[in-house]
């Protein structure tokens, strides 16, 4: 039978923490707070209370496979199937990359620039479309475009924009080889392209490794960058005048990153450093 039984809240927290053995004390605790909150409905204040709470066998079970996948550093987003982004929530799933608070400072940056009425706006590896949306919603009138090479990913996205109640294009392609076929011209041309080093993954954490999708994050150390070439290659291009280029970057590659900028004729290109101060976002303005 599945019946209920009253059990302190505090004593579930506990022993979800014996039974969690991955991260800090600080992030288990954060992480376990965000799994009873959304699987069973738990609030942070029941904790704190000490809430008397309905709990059982059935919950159990649950928990502890729950547990068992947090303890192979599957992340708790994936098991939730959702994550905070700038100011709304976006399904996420293996097929897409966990958006970062680095990609919030990046949003957050074109949304303060950019006060211009109904910009036409490309997002070039969308994922979960976190970009493109934060962008459809906060910049009024923007137009916006989306592009993905993963059908997986493209279908997350979609689900995005109908939850975040946004309008975006969606184009599935393999940018670097296909970019020719995008005929228009936009005000801004935005990216987080893949930019990890295939020789930083040994400093790279379980979780990342063993479960975010390799595609969407690493590059050849001897390539490293390719997407950058063709982004601004197209960007010189696909601008309007006065239009911008900002692109998420990798912290060592930002002097590189201006040299090849004007290369294609971005004169006016500059580091962005983030809340960190390391540098991770390339800004280029067509003249």
């Amino acid at each position: 039978m599945n019946q209920l039984r009253k059990i302190p809240a505090k004593n579930l927290l506990e022993a979800a923490k014996n039974s969690f053995r991955q991260y800090d004390t600080a992030e288990r605790e954060r992480i376990l707070y965000l799994l009873f909150e959304d699987i069973f409905h738990f609030t942070r204040i029941d904790f704190l209370i000490n809430k008397q709470v309905n709990w059982s066998e059935a919950n159990q079970q649950a928990l502890d496979g729950y547990l068992s996948r947090l303890n192979s550093f599957e992340p708790v987003q994936y098991i939730i199937g959702k994550t905070f982004f700038y100011d709304s929530y976006f399904n996420v799933t293996p097929a897409t990359l966990i958006p970062r608070p680095e990609t919030e400072e990046l949003v957050a940056l074109i949304i303060t620039e950019n006060n211009s009425a109904a910009p036409q706006i490309i997002d070039i590896g969308t994922g979960t479309g976190c970009i493109a949306i934060s962008l459809a919603k906060k910049i009024k009138g923007a137009r916006v475009t989306a592009v993905d090479i993963s059908t997986e990913a493209l279908a997350v996205a979609e689900e995005n924009a109908l939850k975040n109640e946004v309008s975006v294009s969606f184009l599935e392609m393999n940018f670097l080889t296909q970019h020719s076929s995008i005929q228009s011209s936009f005000d801004i041309i935005v990216s987080n392209p893949p930019y990890v080093l295939q020789s930083e993954k040994k400093e790279m954490r379980e979780n990342v490794l063993a479960h975010e999708p390799h595609l969407a994050l690493f590059v050849e150390d001897g390539n490293a960058l390719i997407y950058y070439d063709a982004l601004l290659k197209f960007a010189s291009s696909h601008l309007h005048k006065d239009g911008t280029f900002y692109a998420e970057i990798n912290e060592q590659k930002g002097n590189e990153l201006i040299k090849l900028a004007h290369t294609y004729g971005f004169a006016d290109s500059t580091i962005i450093k983030d809340l960190y101060q390391k540098d991770r976002i390339i800004k280029a303005r067509r003249k």
